[in-house]
């Protein structure tokens, strides 16, 4: 989880993803992740749990959100190249976009959900 975090924390600062206020968002919640999973880490008990789990869960929602705004993104900007595209020749355009990837924010869903696992299996062991 903290390899994943990190990485793609380094990933967007090396691919500037701080230019709009909308590109904070995933780097505040890595940071907000690692000092969570820190935190449990160092004292865990159930609030750190239900903390980590809610954190996780805004993951997921921040990579469905981010997914929407990547191709937003794109759709306008192919829609400026050539508006009378048929609906799925804009698709497919919008979809396999090298910048940005619209399906790149998938990547906080899914360490949302390796995060998520992670407060389960943790929750489990807690129980035996």
């Amino acid at each position: 989880m903290v390899f994943g975090l990190v990485g793609t924390g380094v990933e967007l600062l090396l691919l500037s993803h701080y230019e709009d206020p909308w590109q904070l968002v995933p780097l505040g919640l890595i940071a907000t992740g690692l000092a969570v999973l820190a935190w449990d880490a160092a004292r865990s008990s159930a609030t750190t749990k239900r903390i980590v789990r809610i954190t996780m869960v805004l993951f997921v929602l921040s990579g469905g959100l981010g997914t929407v705004l990547h191709y937003r993104g794109n759709l306008e900007f192919q829609l400026e190249i050539d508006a009378s595209q048929s609906r799925w020749d804009l698709f497919r355009k919008v979809m396999r976009a090298k910048a940005p990837p619209a399906l790149a924010p998938g990547v906080m869903t899914q360490l949302g959900l390796l995060g998520l696992i992670y407060t389960i299996g943790a929750s489990h062991e807690s129980q035996e």
